[in-house]
């Protein structure tokens, strides 16, 4: 996309932004190369789309023909308008990974839409975008059980026998818990798609195979999706193989993320967003229902041009078995209120998810935990995980036991911070055992949130 053709166009239609120009002195005719447009004002949701009416932050005031609600990691909601062309332009993500990963131009495919519906945004967006791409020629059914999971448990076992294909999508747990439940998947060639969440390839791989998933490279997709814009951007063959090689490979990870930790890793157009970064996090412009220019979205990432992935890669001694588009990557960790800080040392989710998911312990647990720093009478503090029970099982000491043990080992493993400033005698977290659905940690039907403050 052209960035300052959006810069214009937003100036000259949208009220608010007209408004927050004027505020910081920025006349819109000075503003004609992309230095010019680097110095723009960031936009934030606090010191900008909080401050004014809903109609004004859209084109010529006017609100789009449909409203989606998030709530964000405040609770408060947001409210995003969007119109029927925004979907065609989100559309497009999910064609490429219909088209390339599931080859769903050839298959009949049962598209099972697992986000909650209603106001939320996922939900009914992935609708939308499903059955956009039957218009455009798939032969795709949709069907929206939501994340109502005894629903969609009926409905499968009916369905999925009439179709070449299954693909399941929602948050990266949930699928992990609909899988659990134990349905006869390796009989309808399941296909997963995945947004909200980073997860680890330990994750893919493990769920990969209870689900019957021959090949996970192409038979699980990840998308990088916001309330603020819809998809920004998609897993391919391409991006998911080179993540699978740097996961066993802390060391390059960090030199070429700045971290060892794993990120989320897409591929995006950027015929249609335009991202640049920011002191070590993310800002994107796009046109949607609220057009954003420069937005800062607060997520940790960065970007990596197509070029110097692919040489990176092949100097590492890698070279991918998998083509796919020359676009670049955008990489994304999250945002960083979601860790913990222990005796000065930031612990990621992630670090605790590899843990969970090691073949020690897999069996037993579910993925899902909370963590959090706990104080006992002491006054001491402590790396608390409190981590969810597979169907059946009942908290033991051994279970505990392997579980600590687990995570530990791949906490020292990822995360050198940890490592150098934990005392030795403080690194073992304290593992708290918890059976499926308790409510105070894991209730059905919400959205998992990993840490506590």
């Amino acid at each position: 996309m052209d960035p300052l053709a959006l810069f214009h166009q937003v100036a000259a239609s949208v009220p608010a932004y007209g408004e927050f120009l004027a505020e910081h002195g920025v006349d819109p005719g000075q503003v004609s190369t992309m230095s010019d447009f680097a110095r723009l004002p960031l936009l934030t949701k606090d010191g900008y789309l909080n401050r004014h009416p809903l109609p004004r932050l859209c084109r010529d005031g006017v609100i789009g023909d449909m409203i989606a609600v998030s709530s964000g990691s405040t609770g408060t909601p947001s409210f995003w308008p969007r119109s029927v062309s925004d979907e065609r332009v989100i559309a497009a993500r999910f064609e490429e990974v219909f088209r390339d990963s599931f080859e769903a131009r050839e298959r009949r495919t049962l598209a099972v839409v697992c986000f909650a519906l209603g106001t939320w945004v996922g939900g009914l967006f992935t609708v939308a975008c499903c059955r956009h791409l039957a218009e455009r020629g798939y032969p795709i059914t949709v069907v929206a059980p939501g994340s109502d999971k005894r629903e969609i448990l009926r409905v499968l076992p009916q369905l999925a026998p009439h179709f070449d294909q299954v693909v399941l999508l929602g948050y990266p747990p949930f699928l992990k818990d609909v899988i659990d439940a134990g349905l006869p998947w390796t009989r309808w060639n399941v296909k997963l798609v995945t947004a909200g969440e980073v997860f680890s390839e330990e994750w893919r791989t493990l769920v990969a195979s209870r689900a019957g998933i021959a090949d996970p490279v192409r038979g699980i997709a990840s998308l990088y999706g916001t309330a603020d814009a819809g998809v920004l951007g998609n897993e391919t063959p391409l991006s998911v193989e080179i993540r699978r090689f740097l996961a066993g490979r802390p060391g390059a990870a960090r030199e070429l993320f700045g971290e060892s930790r794993l990120p989320t890793l897409v591929q995006y157009d950027p015929e249609v967003r335009f991202f640049e970064e920011h002191e070590g996090t993310l800002v994107f412009s796009g046109d949607n229902g609220i057009p954003l220019v420069r937005y800062h979205i607060a997520d940790e990432g960065g970007i990596v041009p197509f070029e110097r992935m692919t040489r990176f890669v092949r100097q590492h001694g890698f070279e991918p078995s998998a083509t796919g588009p020359s676009r670049p990557f955008v990489y994304v960790f999250g945002r960083s209120h979601f860790t913990v800080s222990y005796y000065g040392a930031n612990v990621f989710p992630e670090n605790i998810s590899v843990g969970l998911q090691q073949p020690t312990v897999s069996s037993l647990v579910t993925g899902k935990f909370v963590m959090e720093t706990v104080e006992d009478d002491r006054r001491d503090r402590h790396l608390t995980v409190t981590v969810e029970l597979m169907p059946g099982e009942k908290p033991s000491e051994e279970t505990a036991r392997l579980v600590g043990e687990s995570i530990l080992e791949q906490l020292l493993r990822l995360n050198s911070e940890f490592a150098a400033y934990v005392p030795m005698a403080q690194q073992a977290p304290f593992i708290r055992l918890r059976e499926l659905g308790d409510p105070e940690y894991f209730p059905p039907g919400t959205k998992h949130r990993y840490t506590r403050a």
